[in-house]
């Protein structure tokens, strides 16, 4: 009679129009979960299992959302088209490109708010996530490219947008990198889910010489049909300005 109860009792609250988080396992049963109106914060106590994955729903779709995935993962204001969300917690070699702290011990703590007037309007990197994943659907900035150096997370495209600016070596994190295996066409995509405005582009290239090659050219292609050349250089400092 009381487990009656108290499934009855969840199934009022997903019905609520708040957003809602909620921690599954791979056959998506709830293991956790919080919802609010405004703001959901939830504090999940219990390890991670193989195949359990996040659900994130919001009443409105087509709107920003400040989102922190995991406590050791800085939080992204992300434009959310879809009405759920869904976040696969990532395992063996999936993790090597996230935080090693991230996603472990006995206790998690995940938040969802709306994003207030201030934060859209302000002068930022609309290019930041960090929270894309290689499959992700509806979750904006997302990233995604035409090679990703042997499937491998630590070379998938994601990597170029999730705020870690480590450039001095490859592989695991904090080294994370887009690698395209010596395509000579590689195509990178940034995909922003609605128009967006913006008056500078910054890359971050990998300088991990002399194992590295680096790019001389390359040409930036925009949604409207316009495009641009750009060249490029042979360098560890950091950002190349293409404004």
């Amino acid at each position: 009679m009381t487990d009656s109860l108290y499934f009855q009792s969840l199934e009022k609250q997903q019905m609520g129009d708040g957003i809602c988080l909620k921690v599954l396992d791979r056959m998506d049963r709830l293991k956790a979960m919080a919802e609010g109106e405004e703001q959901a914060v939830l504090a999940f106590e219990g390890l991670y299992e193989e195949g359990d994955h996040i659900s994130l729903k919001v009443p409105q779709r087509n709107c920003h959302y400040v989102v922190q995935i995991d406590d050791v993962i800085e939080s992204s204001l992300v434009y959310i088209a879809e009405e759920e969300l869904i976040f696969d917690i990532p395992f063996g070699e999936k993790k090597k490109s996230w935080n090693p702290k991230a996603f472990t011990g006995e206790w998690h703590y995940l938040t969802c708010r709306r994003a207030g007037g201030r934060e859209t309007e302000s002068y930022r990197n609309l290019a930041k996530n960090t929270l894309d994943q290689q499959k992700a659907r509806g979750c904006f900035p997302h990233a995604s490219a035409n090679v990703e150096t042997r499937g491998e997370s630590v070379f998938a495209a994601r990597n170029a947008i999730d705020g870690i600016l480590a450039n001095h070596s490859h592989g695991s994190w904090p080294y994370g990198s887009w690698g395209i295996n010596r395509r000579e066409d590689a195509e990178f995509l940034l995909e922003f889910g609605r128009p967006v405005s913006f008056d500078k582009i910054v890359l971050w290239t990998r300088a991990d010489f002399p194992h590295d090659n680096w790019w001389i050219q390359a040409r930036l292609e925009f949604s409207d049909g316009t495009g641009e050349v750009v060249s490029l250089k042979k360098t560890e400092r950091g950002p190349m300005s293409l404004s």
